[in-house]
């Protein structure tokens, strides 16, 4: 019988850094559309959903032609609000996918699915890029990963780990995605918040300190950015713009023959 596999991005208006965030406009679109297009290009998913509690996100979703769940107010974390909707879904795996990155890549969802098509599935995957500045290691906004040898993760946080990296250690910025087997996905939302969860703002770390493993899929060659900030959002913006300008120059002169 085949695995089926449902991405679903939570999405909430009330950030706390970023209110409304969803639906801050990059390059004339709502945020959350561009996540929304950009994870259907991946043909390994049989459905892709958004997941909000606010109506003018839903509406938003329904009015660029996407799919759309309403789910409780009172969930503390995007995890939480997955487990609600994987209560409701037929679903093997479910890919979390954080509604704040416009430039996720259709291969990085492909890669956490990977692992959890094979025999021996892990409880959750994830994925990480190698740190690229001191300013991203030294940024809060920024979450970090250790690993052990076997690619599983040991720590994340957004404090600068591991220490004393100057950019020839193994320093790993963390993607905001997640693929879980659903039953571990409906394990972790019955946990209570953990305490370095809470401490460091990262839910994943509710299911380290719970016994589950985390496998890491290192991606290259991705330099996306996600949108914590207005300032993030400006970011984002400039890399597009010179991501499109890069597109439109075509090939080299010297591939495009002679007149």
């Amino acid at each position: 019988m085949p695995i089926r596999k449902i991405a679903v991005i939570p999405a909430r208006y009330g950030s706390s850094r970023f209110p409304g965030k969803p639906l801050a406009l990059l390059r004339g679109k709502p945020l959350i559309e561009h996540v929304y297009n950009r994870v259907r290009e991946c043909t390994s998913l049989d459905g892709v959903l958004v997941a909000t509690d606010d109506t003018r996100i839903m509406n938003t979703v329904l009015n660029f032609g996407g799919d759309v769940v309403m789910t409780s107010d009172t969930h503390r974390t995007g995890s939480d609000r997955l487990g609600e909707v994987a209560e409701n879904i037929d679903a093997d795996i479910m890919v979390n996918i954080q509604g704040d990155e416009p430039m996720i890549e259709p291969r990085i969802v492909e890669a956490v699915l990977g692992p959890m098509i094979s025999e021996n599935r892990p409880d959750i995957v994830t994925a990480a890029v190698d740190l690229i500045s001191e300013e991203e290691y030294l940024n809060p906004n920024v979450v970090k990963v250790v690993v052990d040898g076997e690619g599983r993760a040991l720590y994340f946080s957004r404090s600068p780990i591991p220490h004393g990296w100057k950019g020839d250690g193994k320093g790993l910025r963390h993607l905001g995605i997640y693929a879980y087997r659903r039953e571990s996905l409906l394990r972790l939302v019955s946990l209570p918040q953990s305490a370095l969860e809470i401490s460091e703002g990262l839910e994943q770390l509710r299911a380290l300190e719970s016994g589950m493993s985390i496998v890491v899929v290192e991606v290259r060659g991705f330099s996306g950015i996600g949108v914590d900030s207005p300032d993030d959002l400006a970011k984002a913006e400039e890399m597009m713009l010179s991501m499109e300008e890069d597109q439109d120059l075509g090939p080299p002169r010297g591939d495009r023959g002679t007149l």
